[in-house]
């Protein structure tokens, strides 16, 4: 059969058009089940959110973006492995996760050996980007975050005499710890104990009686919201009137939920406060409230920004390609962010500002905002 010339340069028009309808990829890799399901269930609200928006603004280079999620379980070592089969099996032009440094820590090399740009929202520790060039992140980090609180516990709440209780195996509250011990101490404060829990610890009491011999003002746990709804009720329980302080592992609504009314007058460091009235945060506000009834609260403006950030890269680069993407993303400069203007320094990460949120009357309140 005679094939027309006419009808050969159809079918390379329609197979070009094809593929270029085929969806850009993004994976995302989260605790979407498990201990810290909480942090994935927010992340995943706010990165489907912005691809959405996204796509209702006409996607990228002319294709639509697709999400394509996989739960790592809140278990140790499943975040390699999601990062492997989201490279390898889906084709993902870029990674978002995990909130969790460990977790991010585990992913990264993947990350790093395929040459596949990979943002994190929330991962503060500073190992996550040393990792190597390919490794983004869109959240301030843990030198940044224990300095303002360390700062604020002493200057603004009177602070003199803090305890630490810190979760060993955690990259996240170790280092968060170093960084509050060091500043707070500059700043004429002491640390009157140190106390240490693993992960799946729910019983404190030991330290907690150790932490109230030693007389402190102000227990700083660097930690997640489990263990600080526990730590809470505990402490009370025990007769301590210290003031609880804590980094943005403390952001999610179960926090409340665990630990009710032992929780007033909590302070934490976070990455966003639903009050900011910049343009990008109203307009994740609105729609957030829209769809789920509820403000959006740190994890899910981060995630929603993360992945507006790779499409904003992949728009600078005119690329999916994945040197060019991480090019056009080590090269970000006030980009407008819901969680603010965000700059990405030599190491890839993110200059921003701070917000400190506080527990009063069973709810949570922005009280400042603090720039580096």
């Amino acid at each position: 059969m005679r094939i027309l010339p006419w009808f050969c340069a159809a079918l390379i028009v329609a197979a070009g058009a094809l593929r270029g309808a085929e969806p850009v990829r993004i994976g995302l890799f989260m605790s979407i089940t498990g201990r810290d399901a909480s942090f994935g269930e927010a992340s995943l609200r706010g990165a489907r959110l912005a691809v959405e928006q996204v796509n209702a603004a006409g996607g990228v280079l002319g294709r639509r973006l697709e999400l394509v999620v996989e739960d790592n379980r809140s278990l140790a070592g499943e975040s390699a492995t999601a990062a492997k089969k989201l490279i390898t099996r889906d084709r993902v032009v870029a990674l978002v996760g995990e909130c969790s440094s460990a977790r991010t820590l585990e992913a990264a090399p993947v990350a790093q050996a395929a040459g596949v740009p990979l943002v994190t929202p929330a991962s503060t520790s500073p190992k996550v980007t040393a990792v190597g060039d390919a490794i983004f992140r869109v959240c301030f980090i843990d030198p940044f975050q224990g300095e303002v609180l360390a700062s604020f516990a002493r200057k603004r709440l009177g602070t003199k005499r803090a305890a630490l209780l810190i979760d060993a195996g955690s990259p996240y509250s170790t280092g968060l710890a170093e960084s509050f011990s060091r500043v707070f101490a500059s700043l004429g404060g002491e640390v009157v104990a140190t106390q240490r829990y693993s992960g799946a610890d729910t019983d404190f009491r030991a330290q907690l009686t150790a932490i109230r011999a030693a007389r402190a003002d102000a227990i700083f746990l660097p930690g997640y919201y489990v263990a600080a709804g526990l730590v809470a009720r505990q402490a009370r329980e025990l007769g301590l009137t210290a003031t609880l302080l804590g980094g943005d592992g403390f952001e999610a609504p179960q926090l409340l939920e665990i630990g009710g009314e032992a929780l007033e007058g909590v302070h934490y460091s976070t990455h966003f406060s639903p009050e900011s009235a910049s343009p990008a945060s109203r307009r994740l506000v609105e729609a957030y409230r829209a769809r789920h009834g509820e403000a959006p609260n740190g994890l899910a403006a981060l995630s929603y920004d993360a992945v507006a950030l790779v499409a904003d890269g992949i728009r600078r680069a005119g690329s999916t390609e994945a040197k060019a993407l991480r090019g056009a993303l080590a090269v970000t400069r006030d980009f407008p962010g819901a969680t603010g203007a965000t700059t990405l320094d030599a190491r890839r990460d993110a200059l921003k500002e701070a917000a400190i949120m506080k527990v009063a009357g069973g709810k949570i309140v922005f009280v400042e905002s603090v720039r580096p």
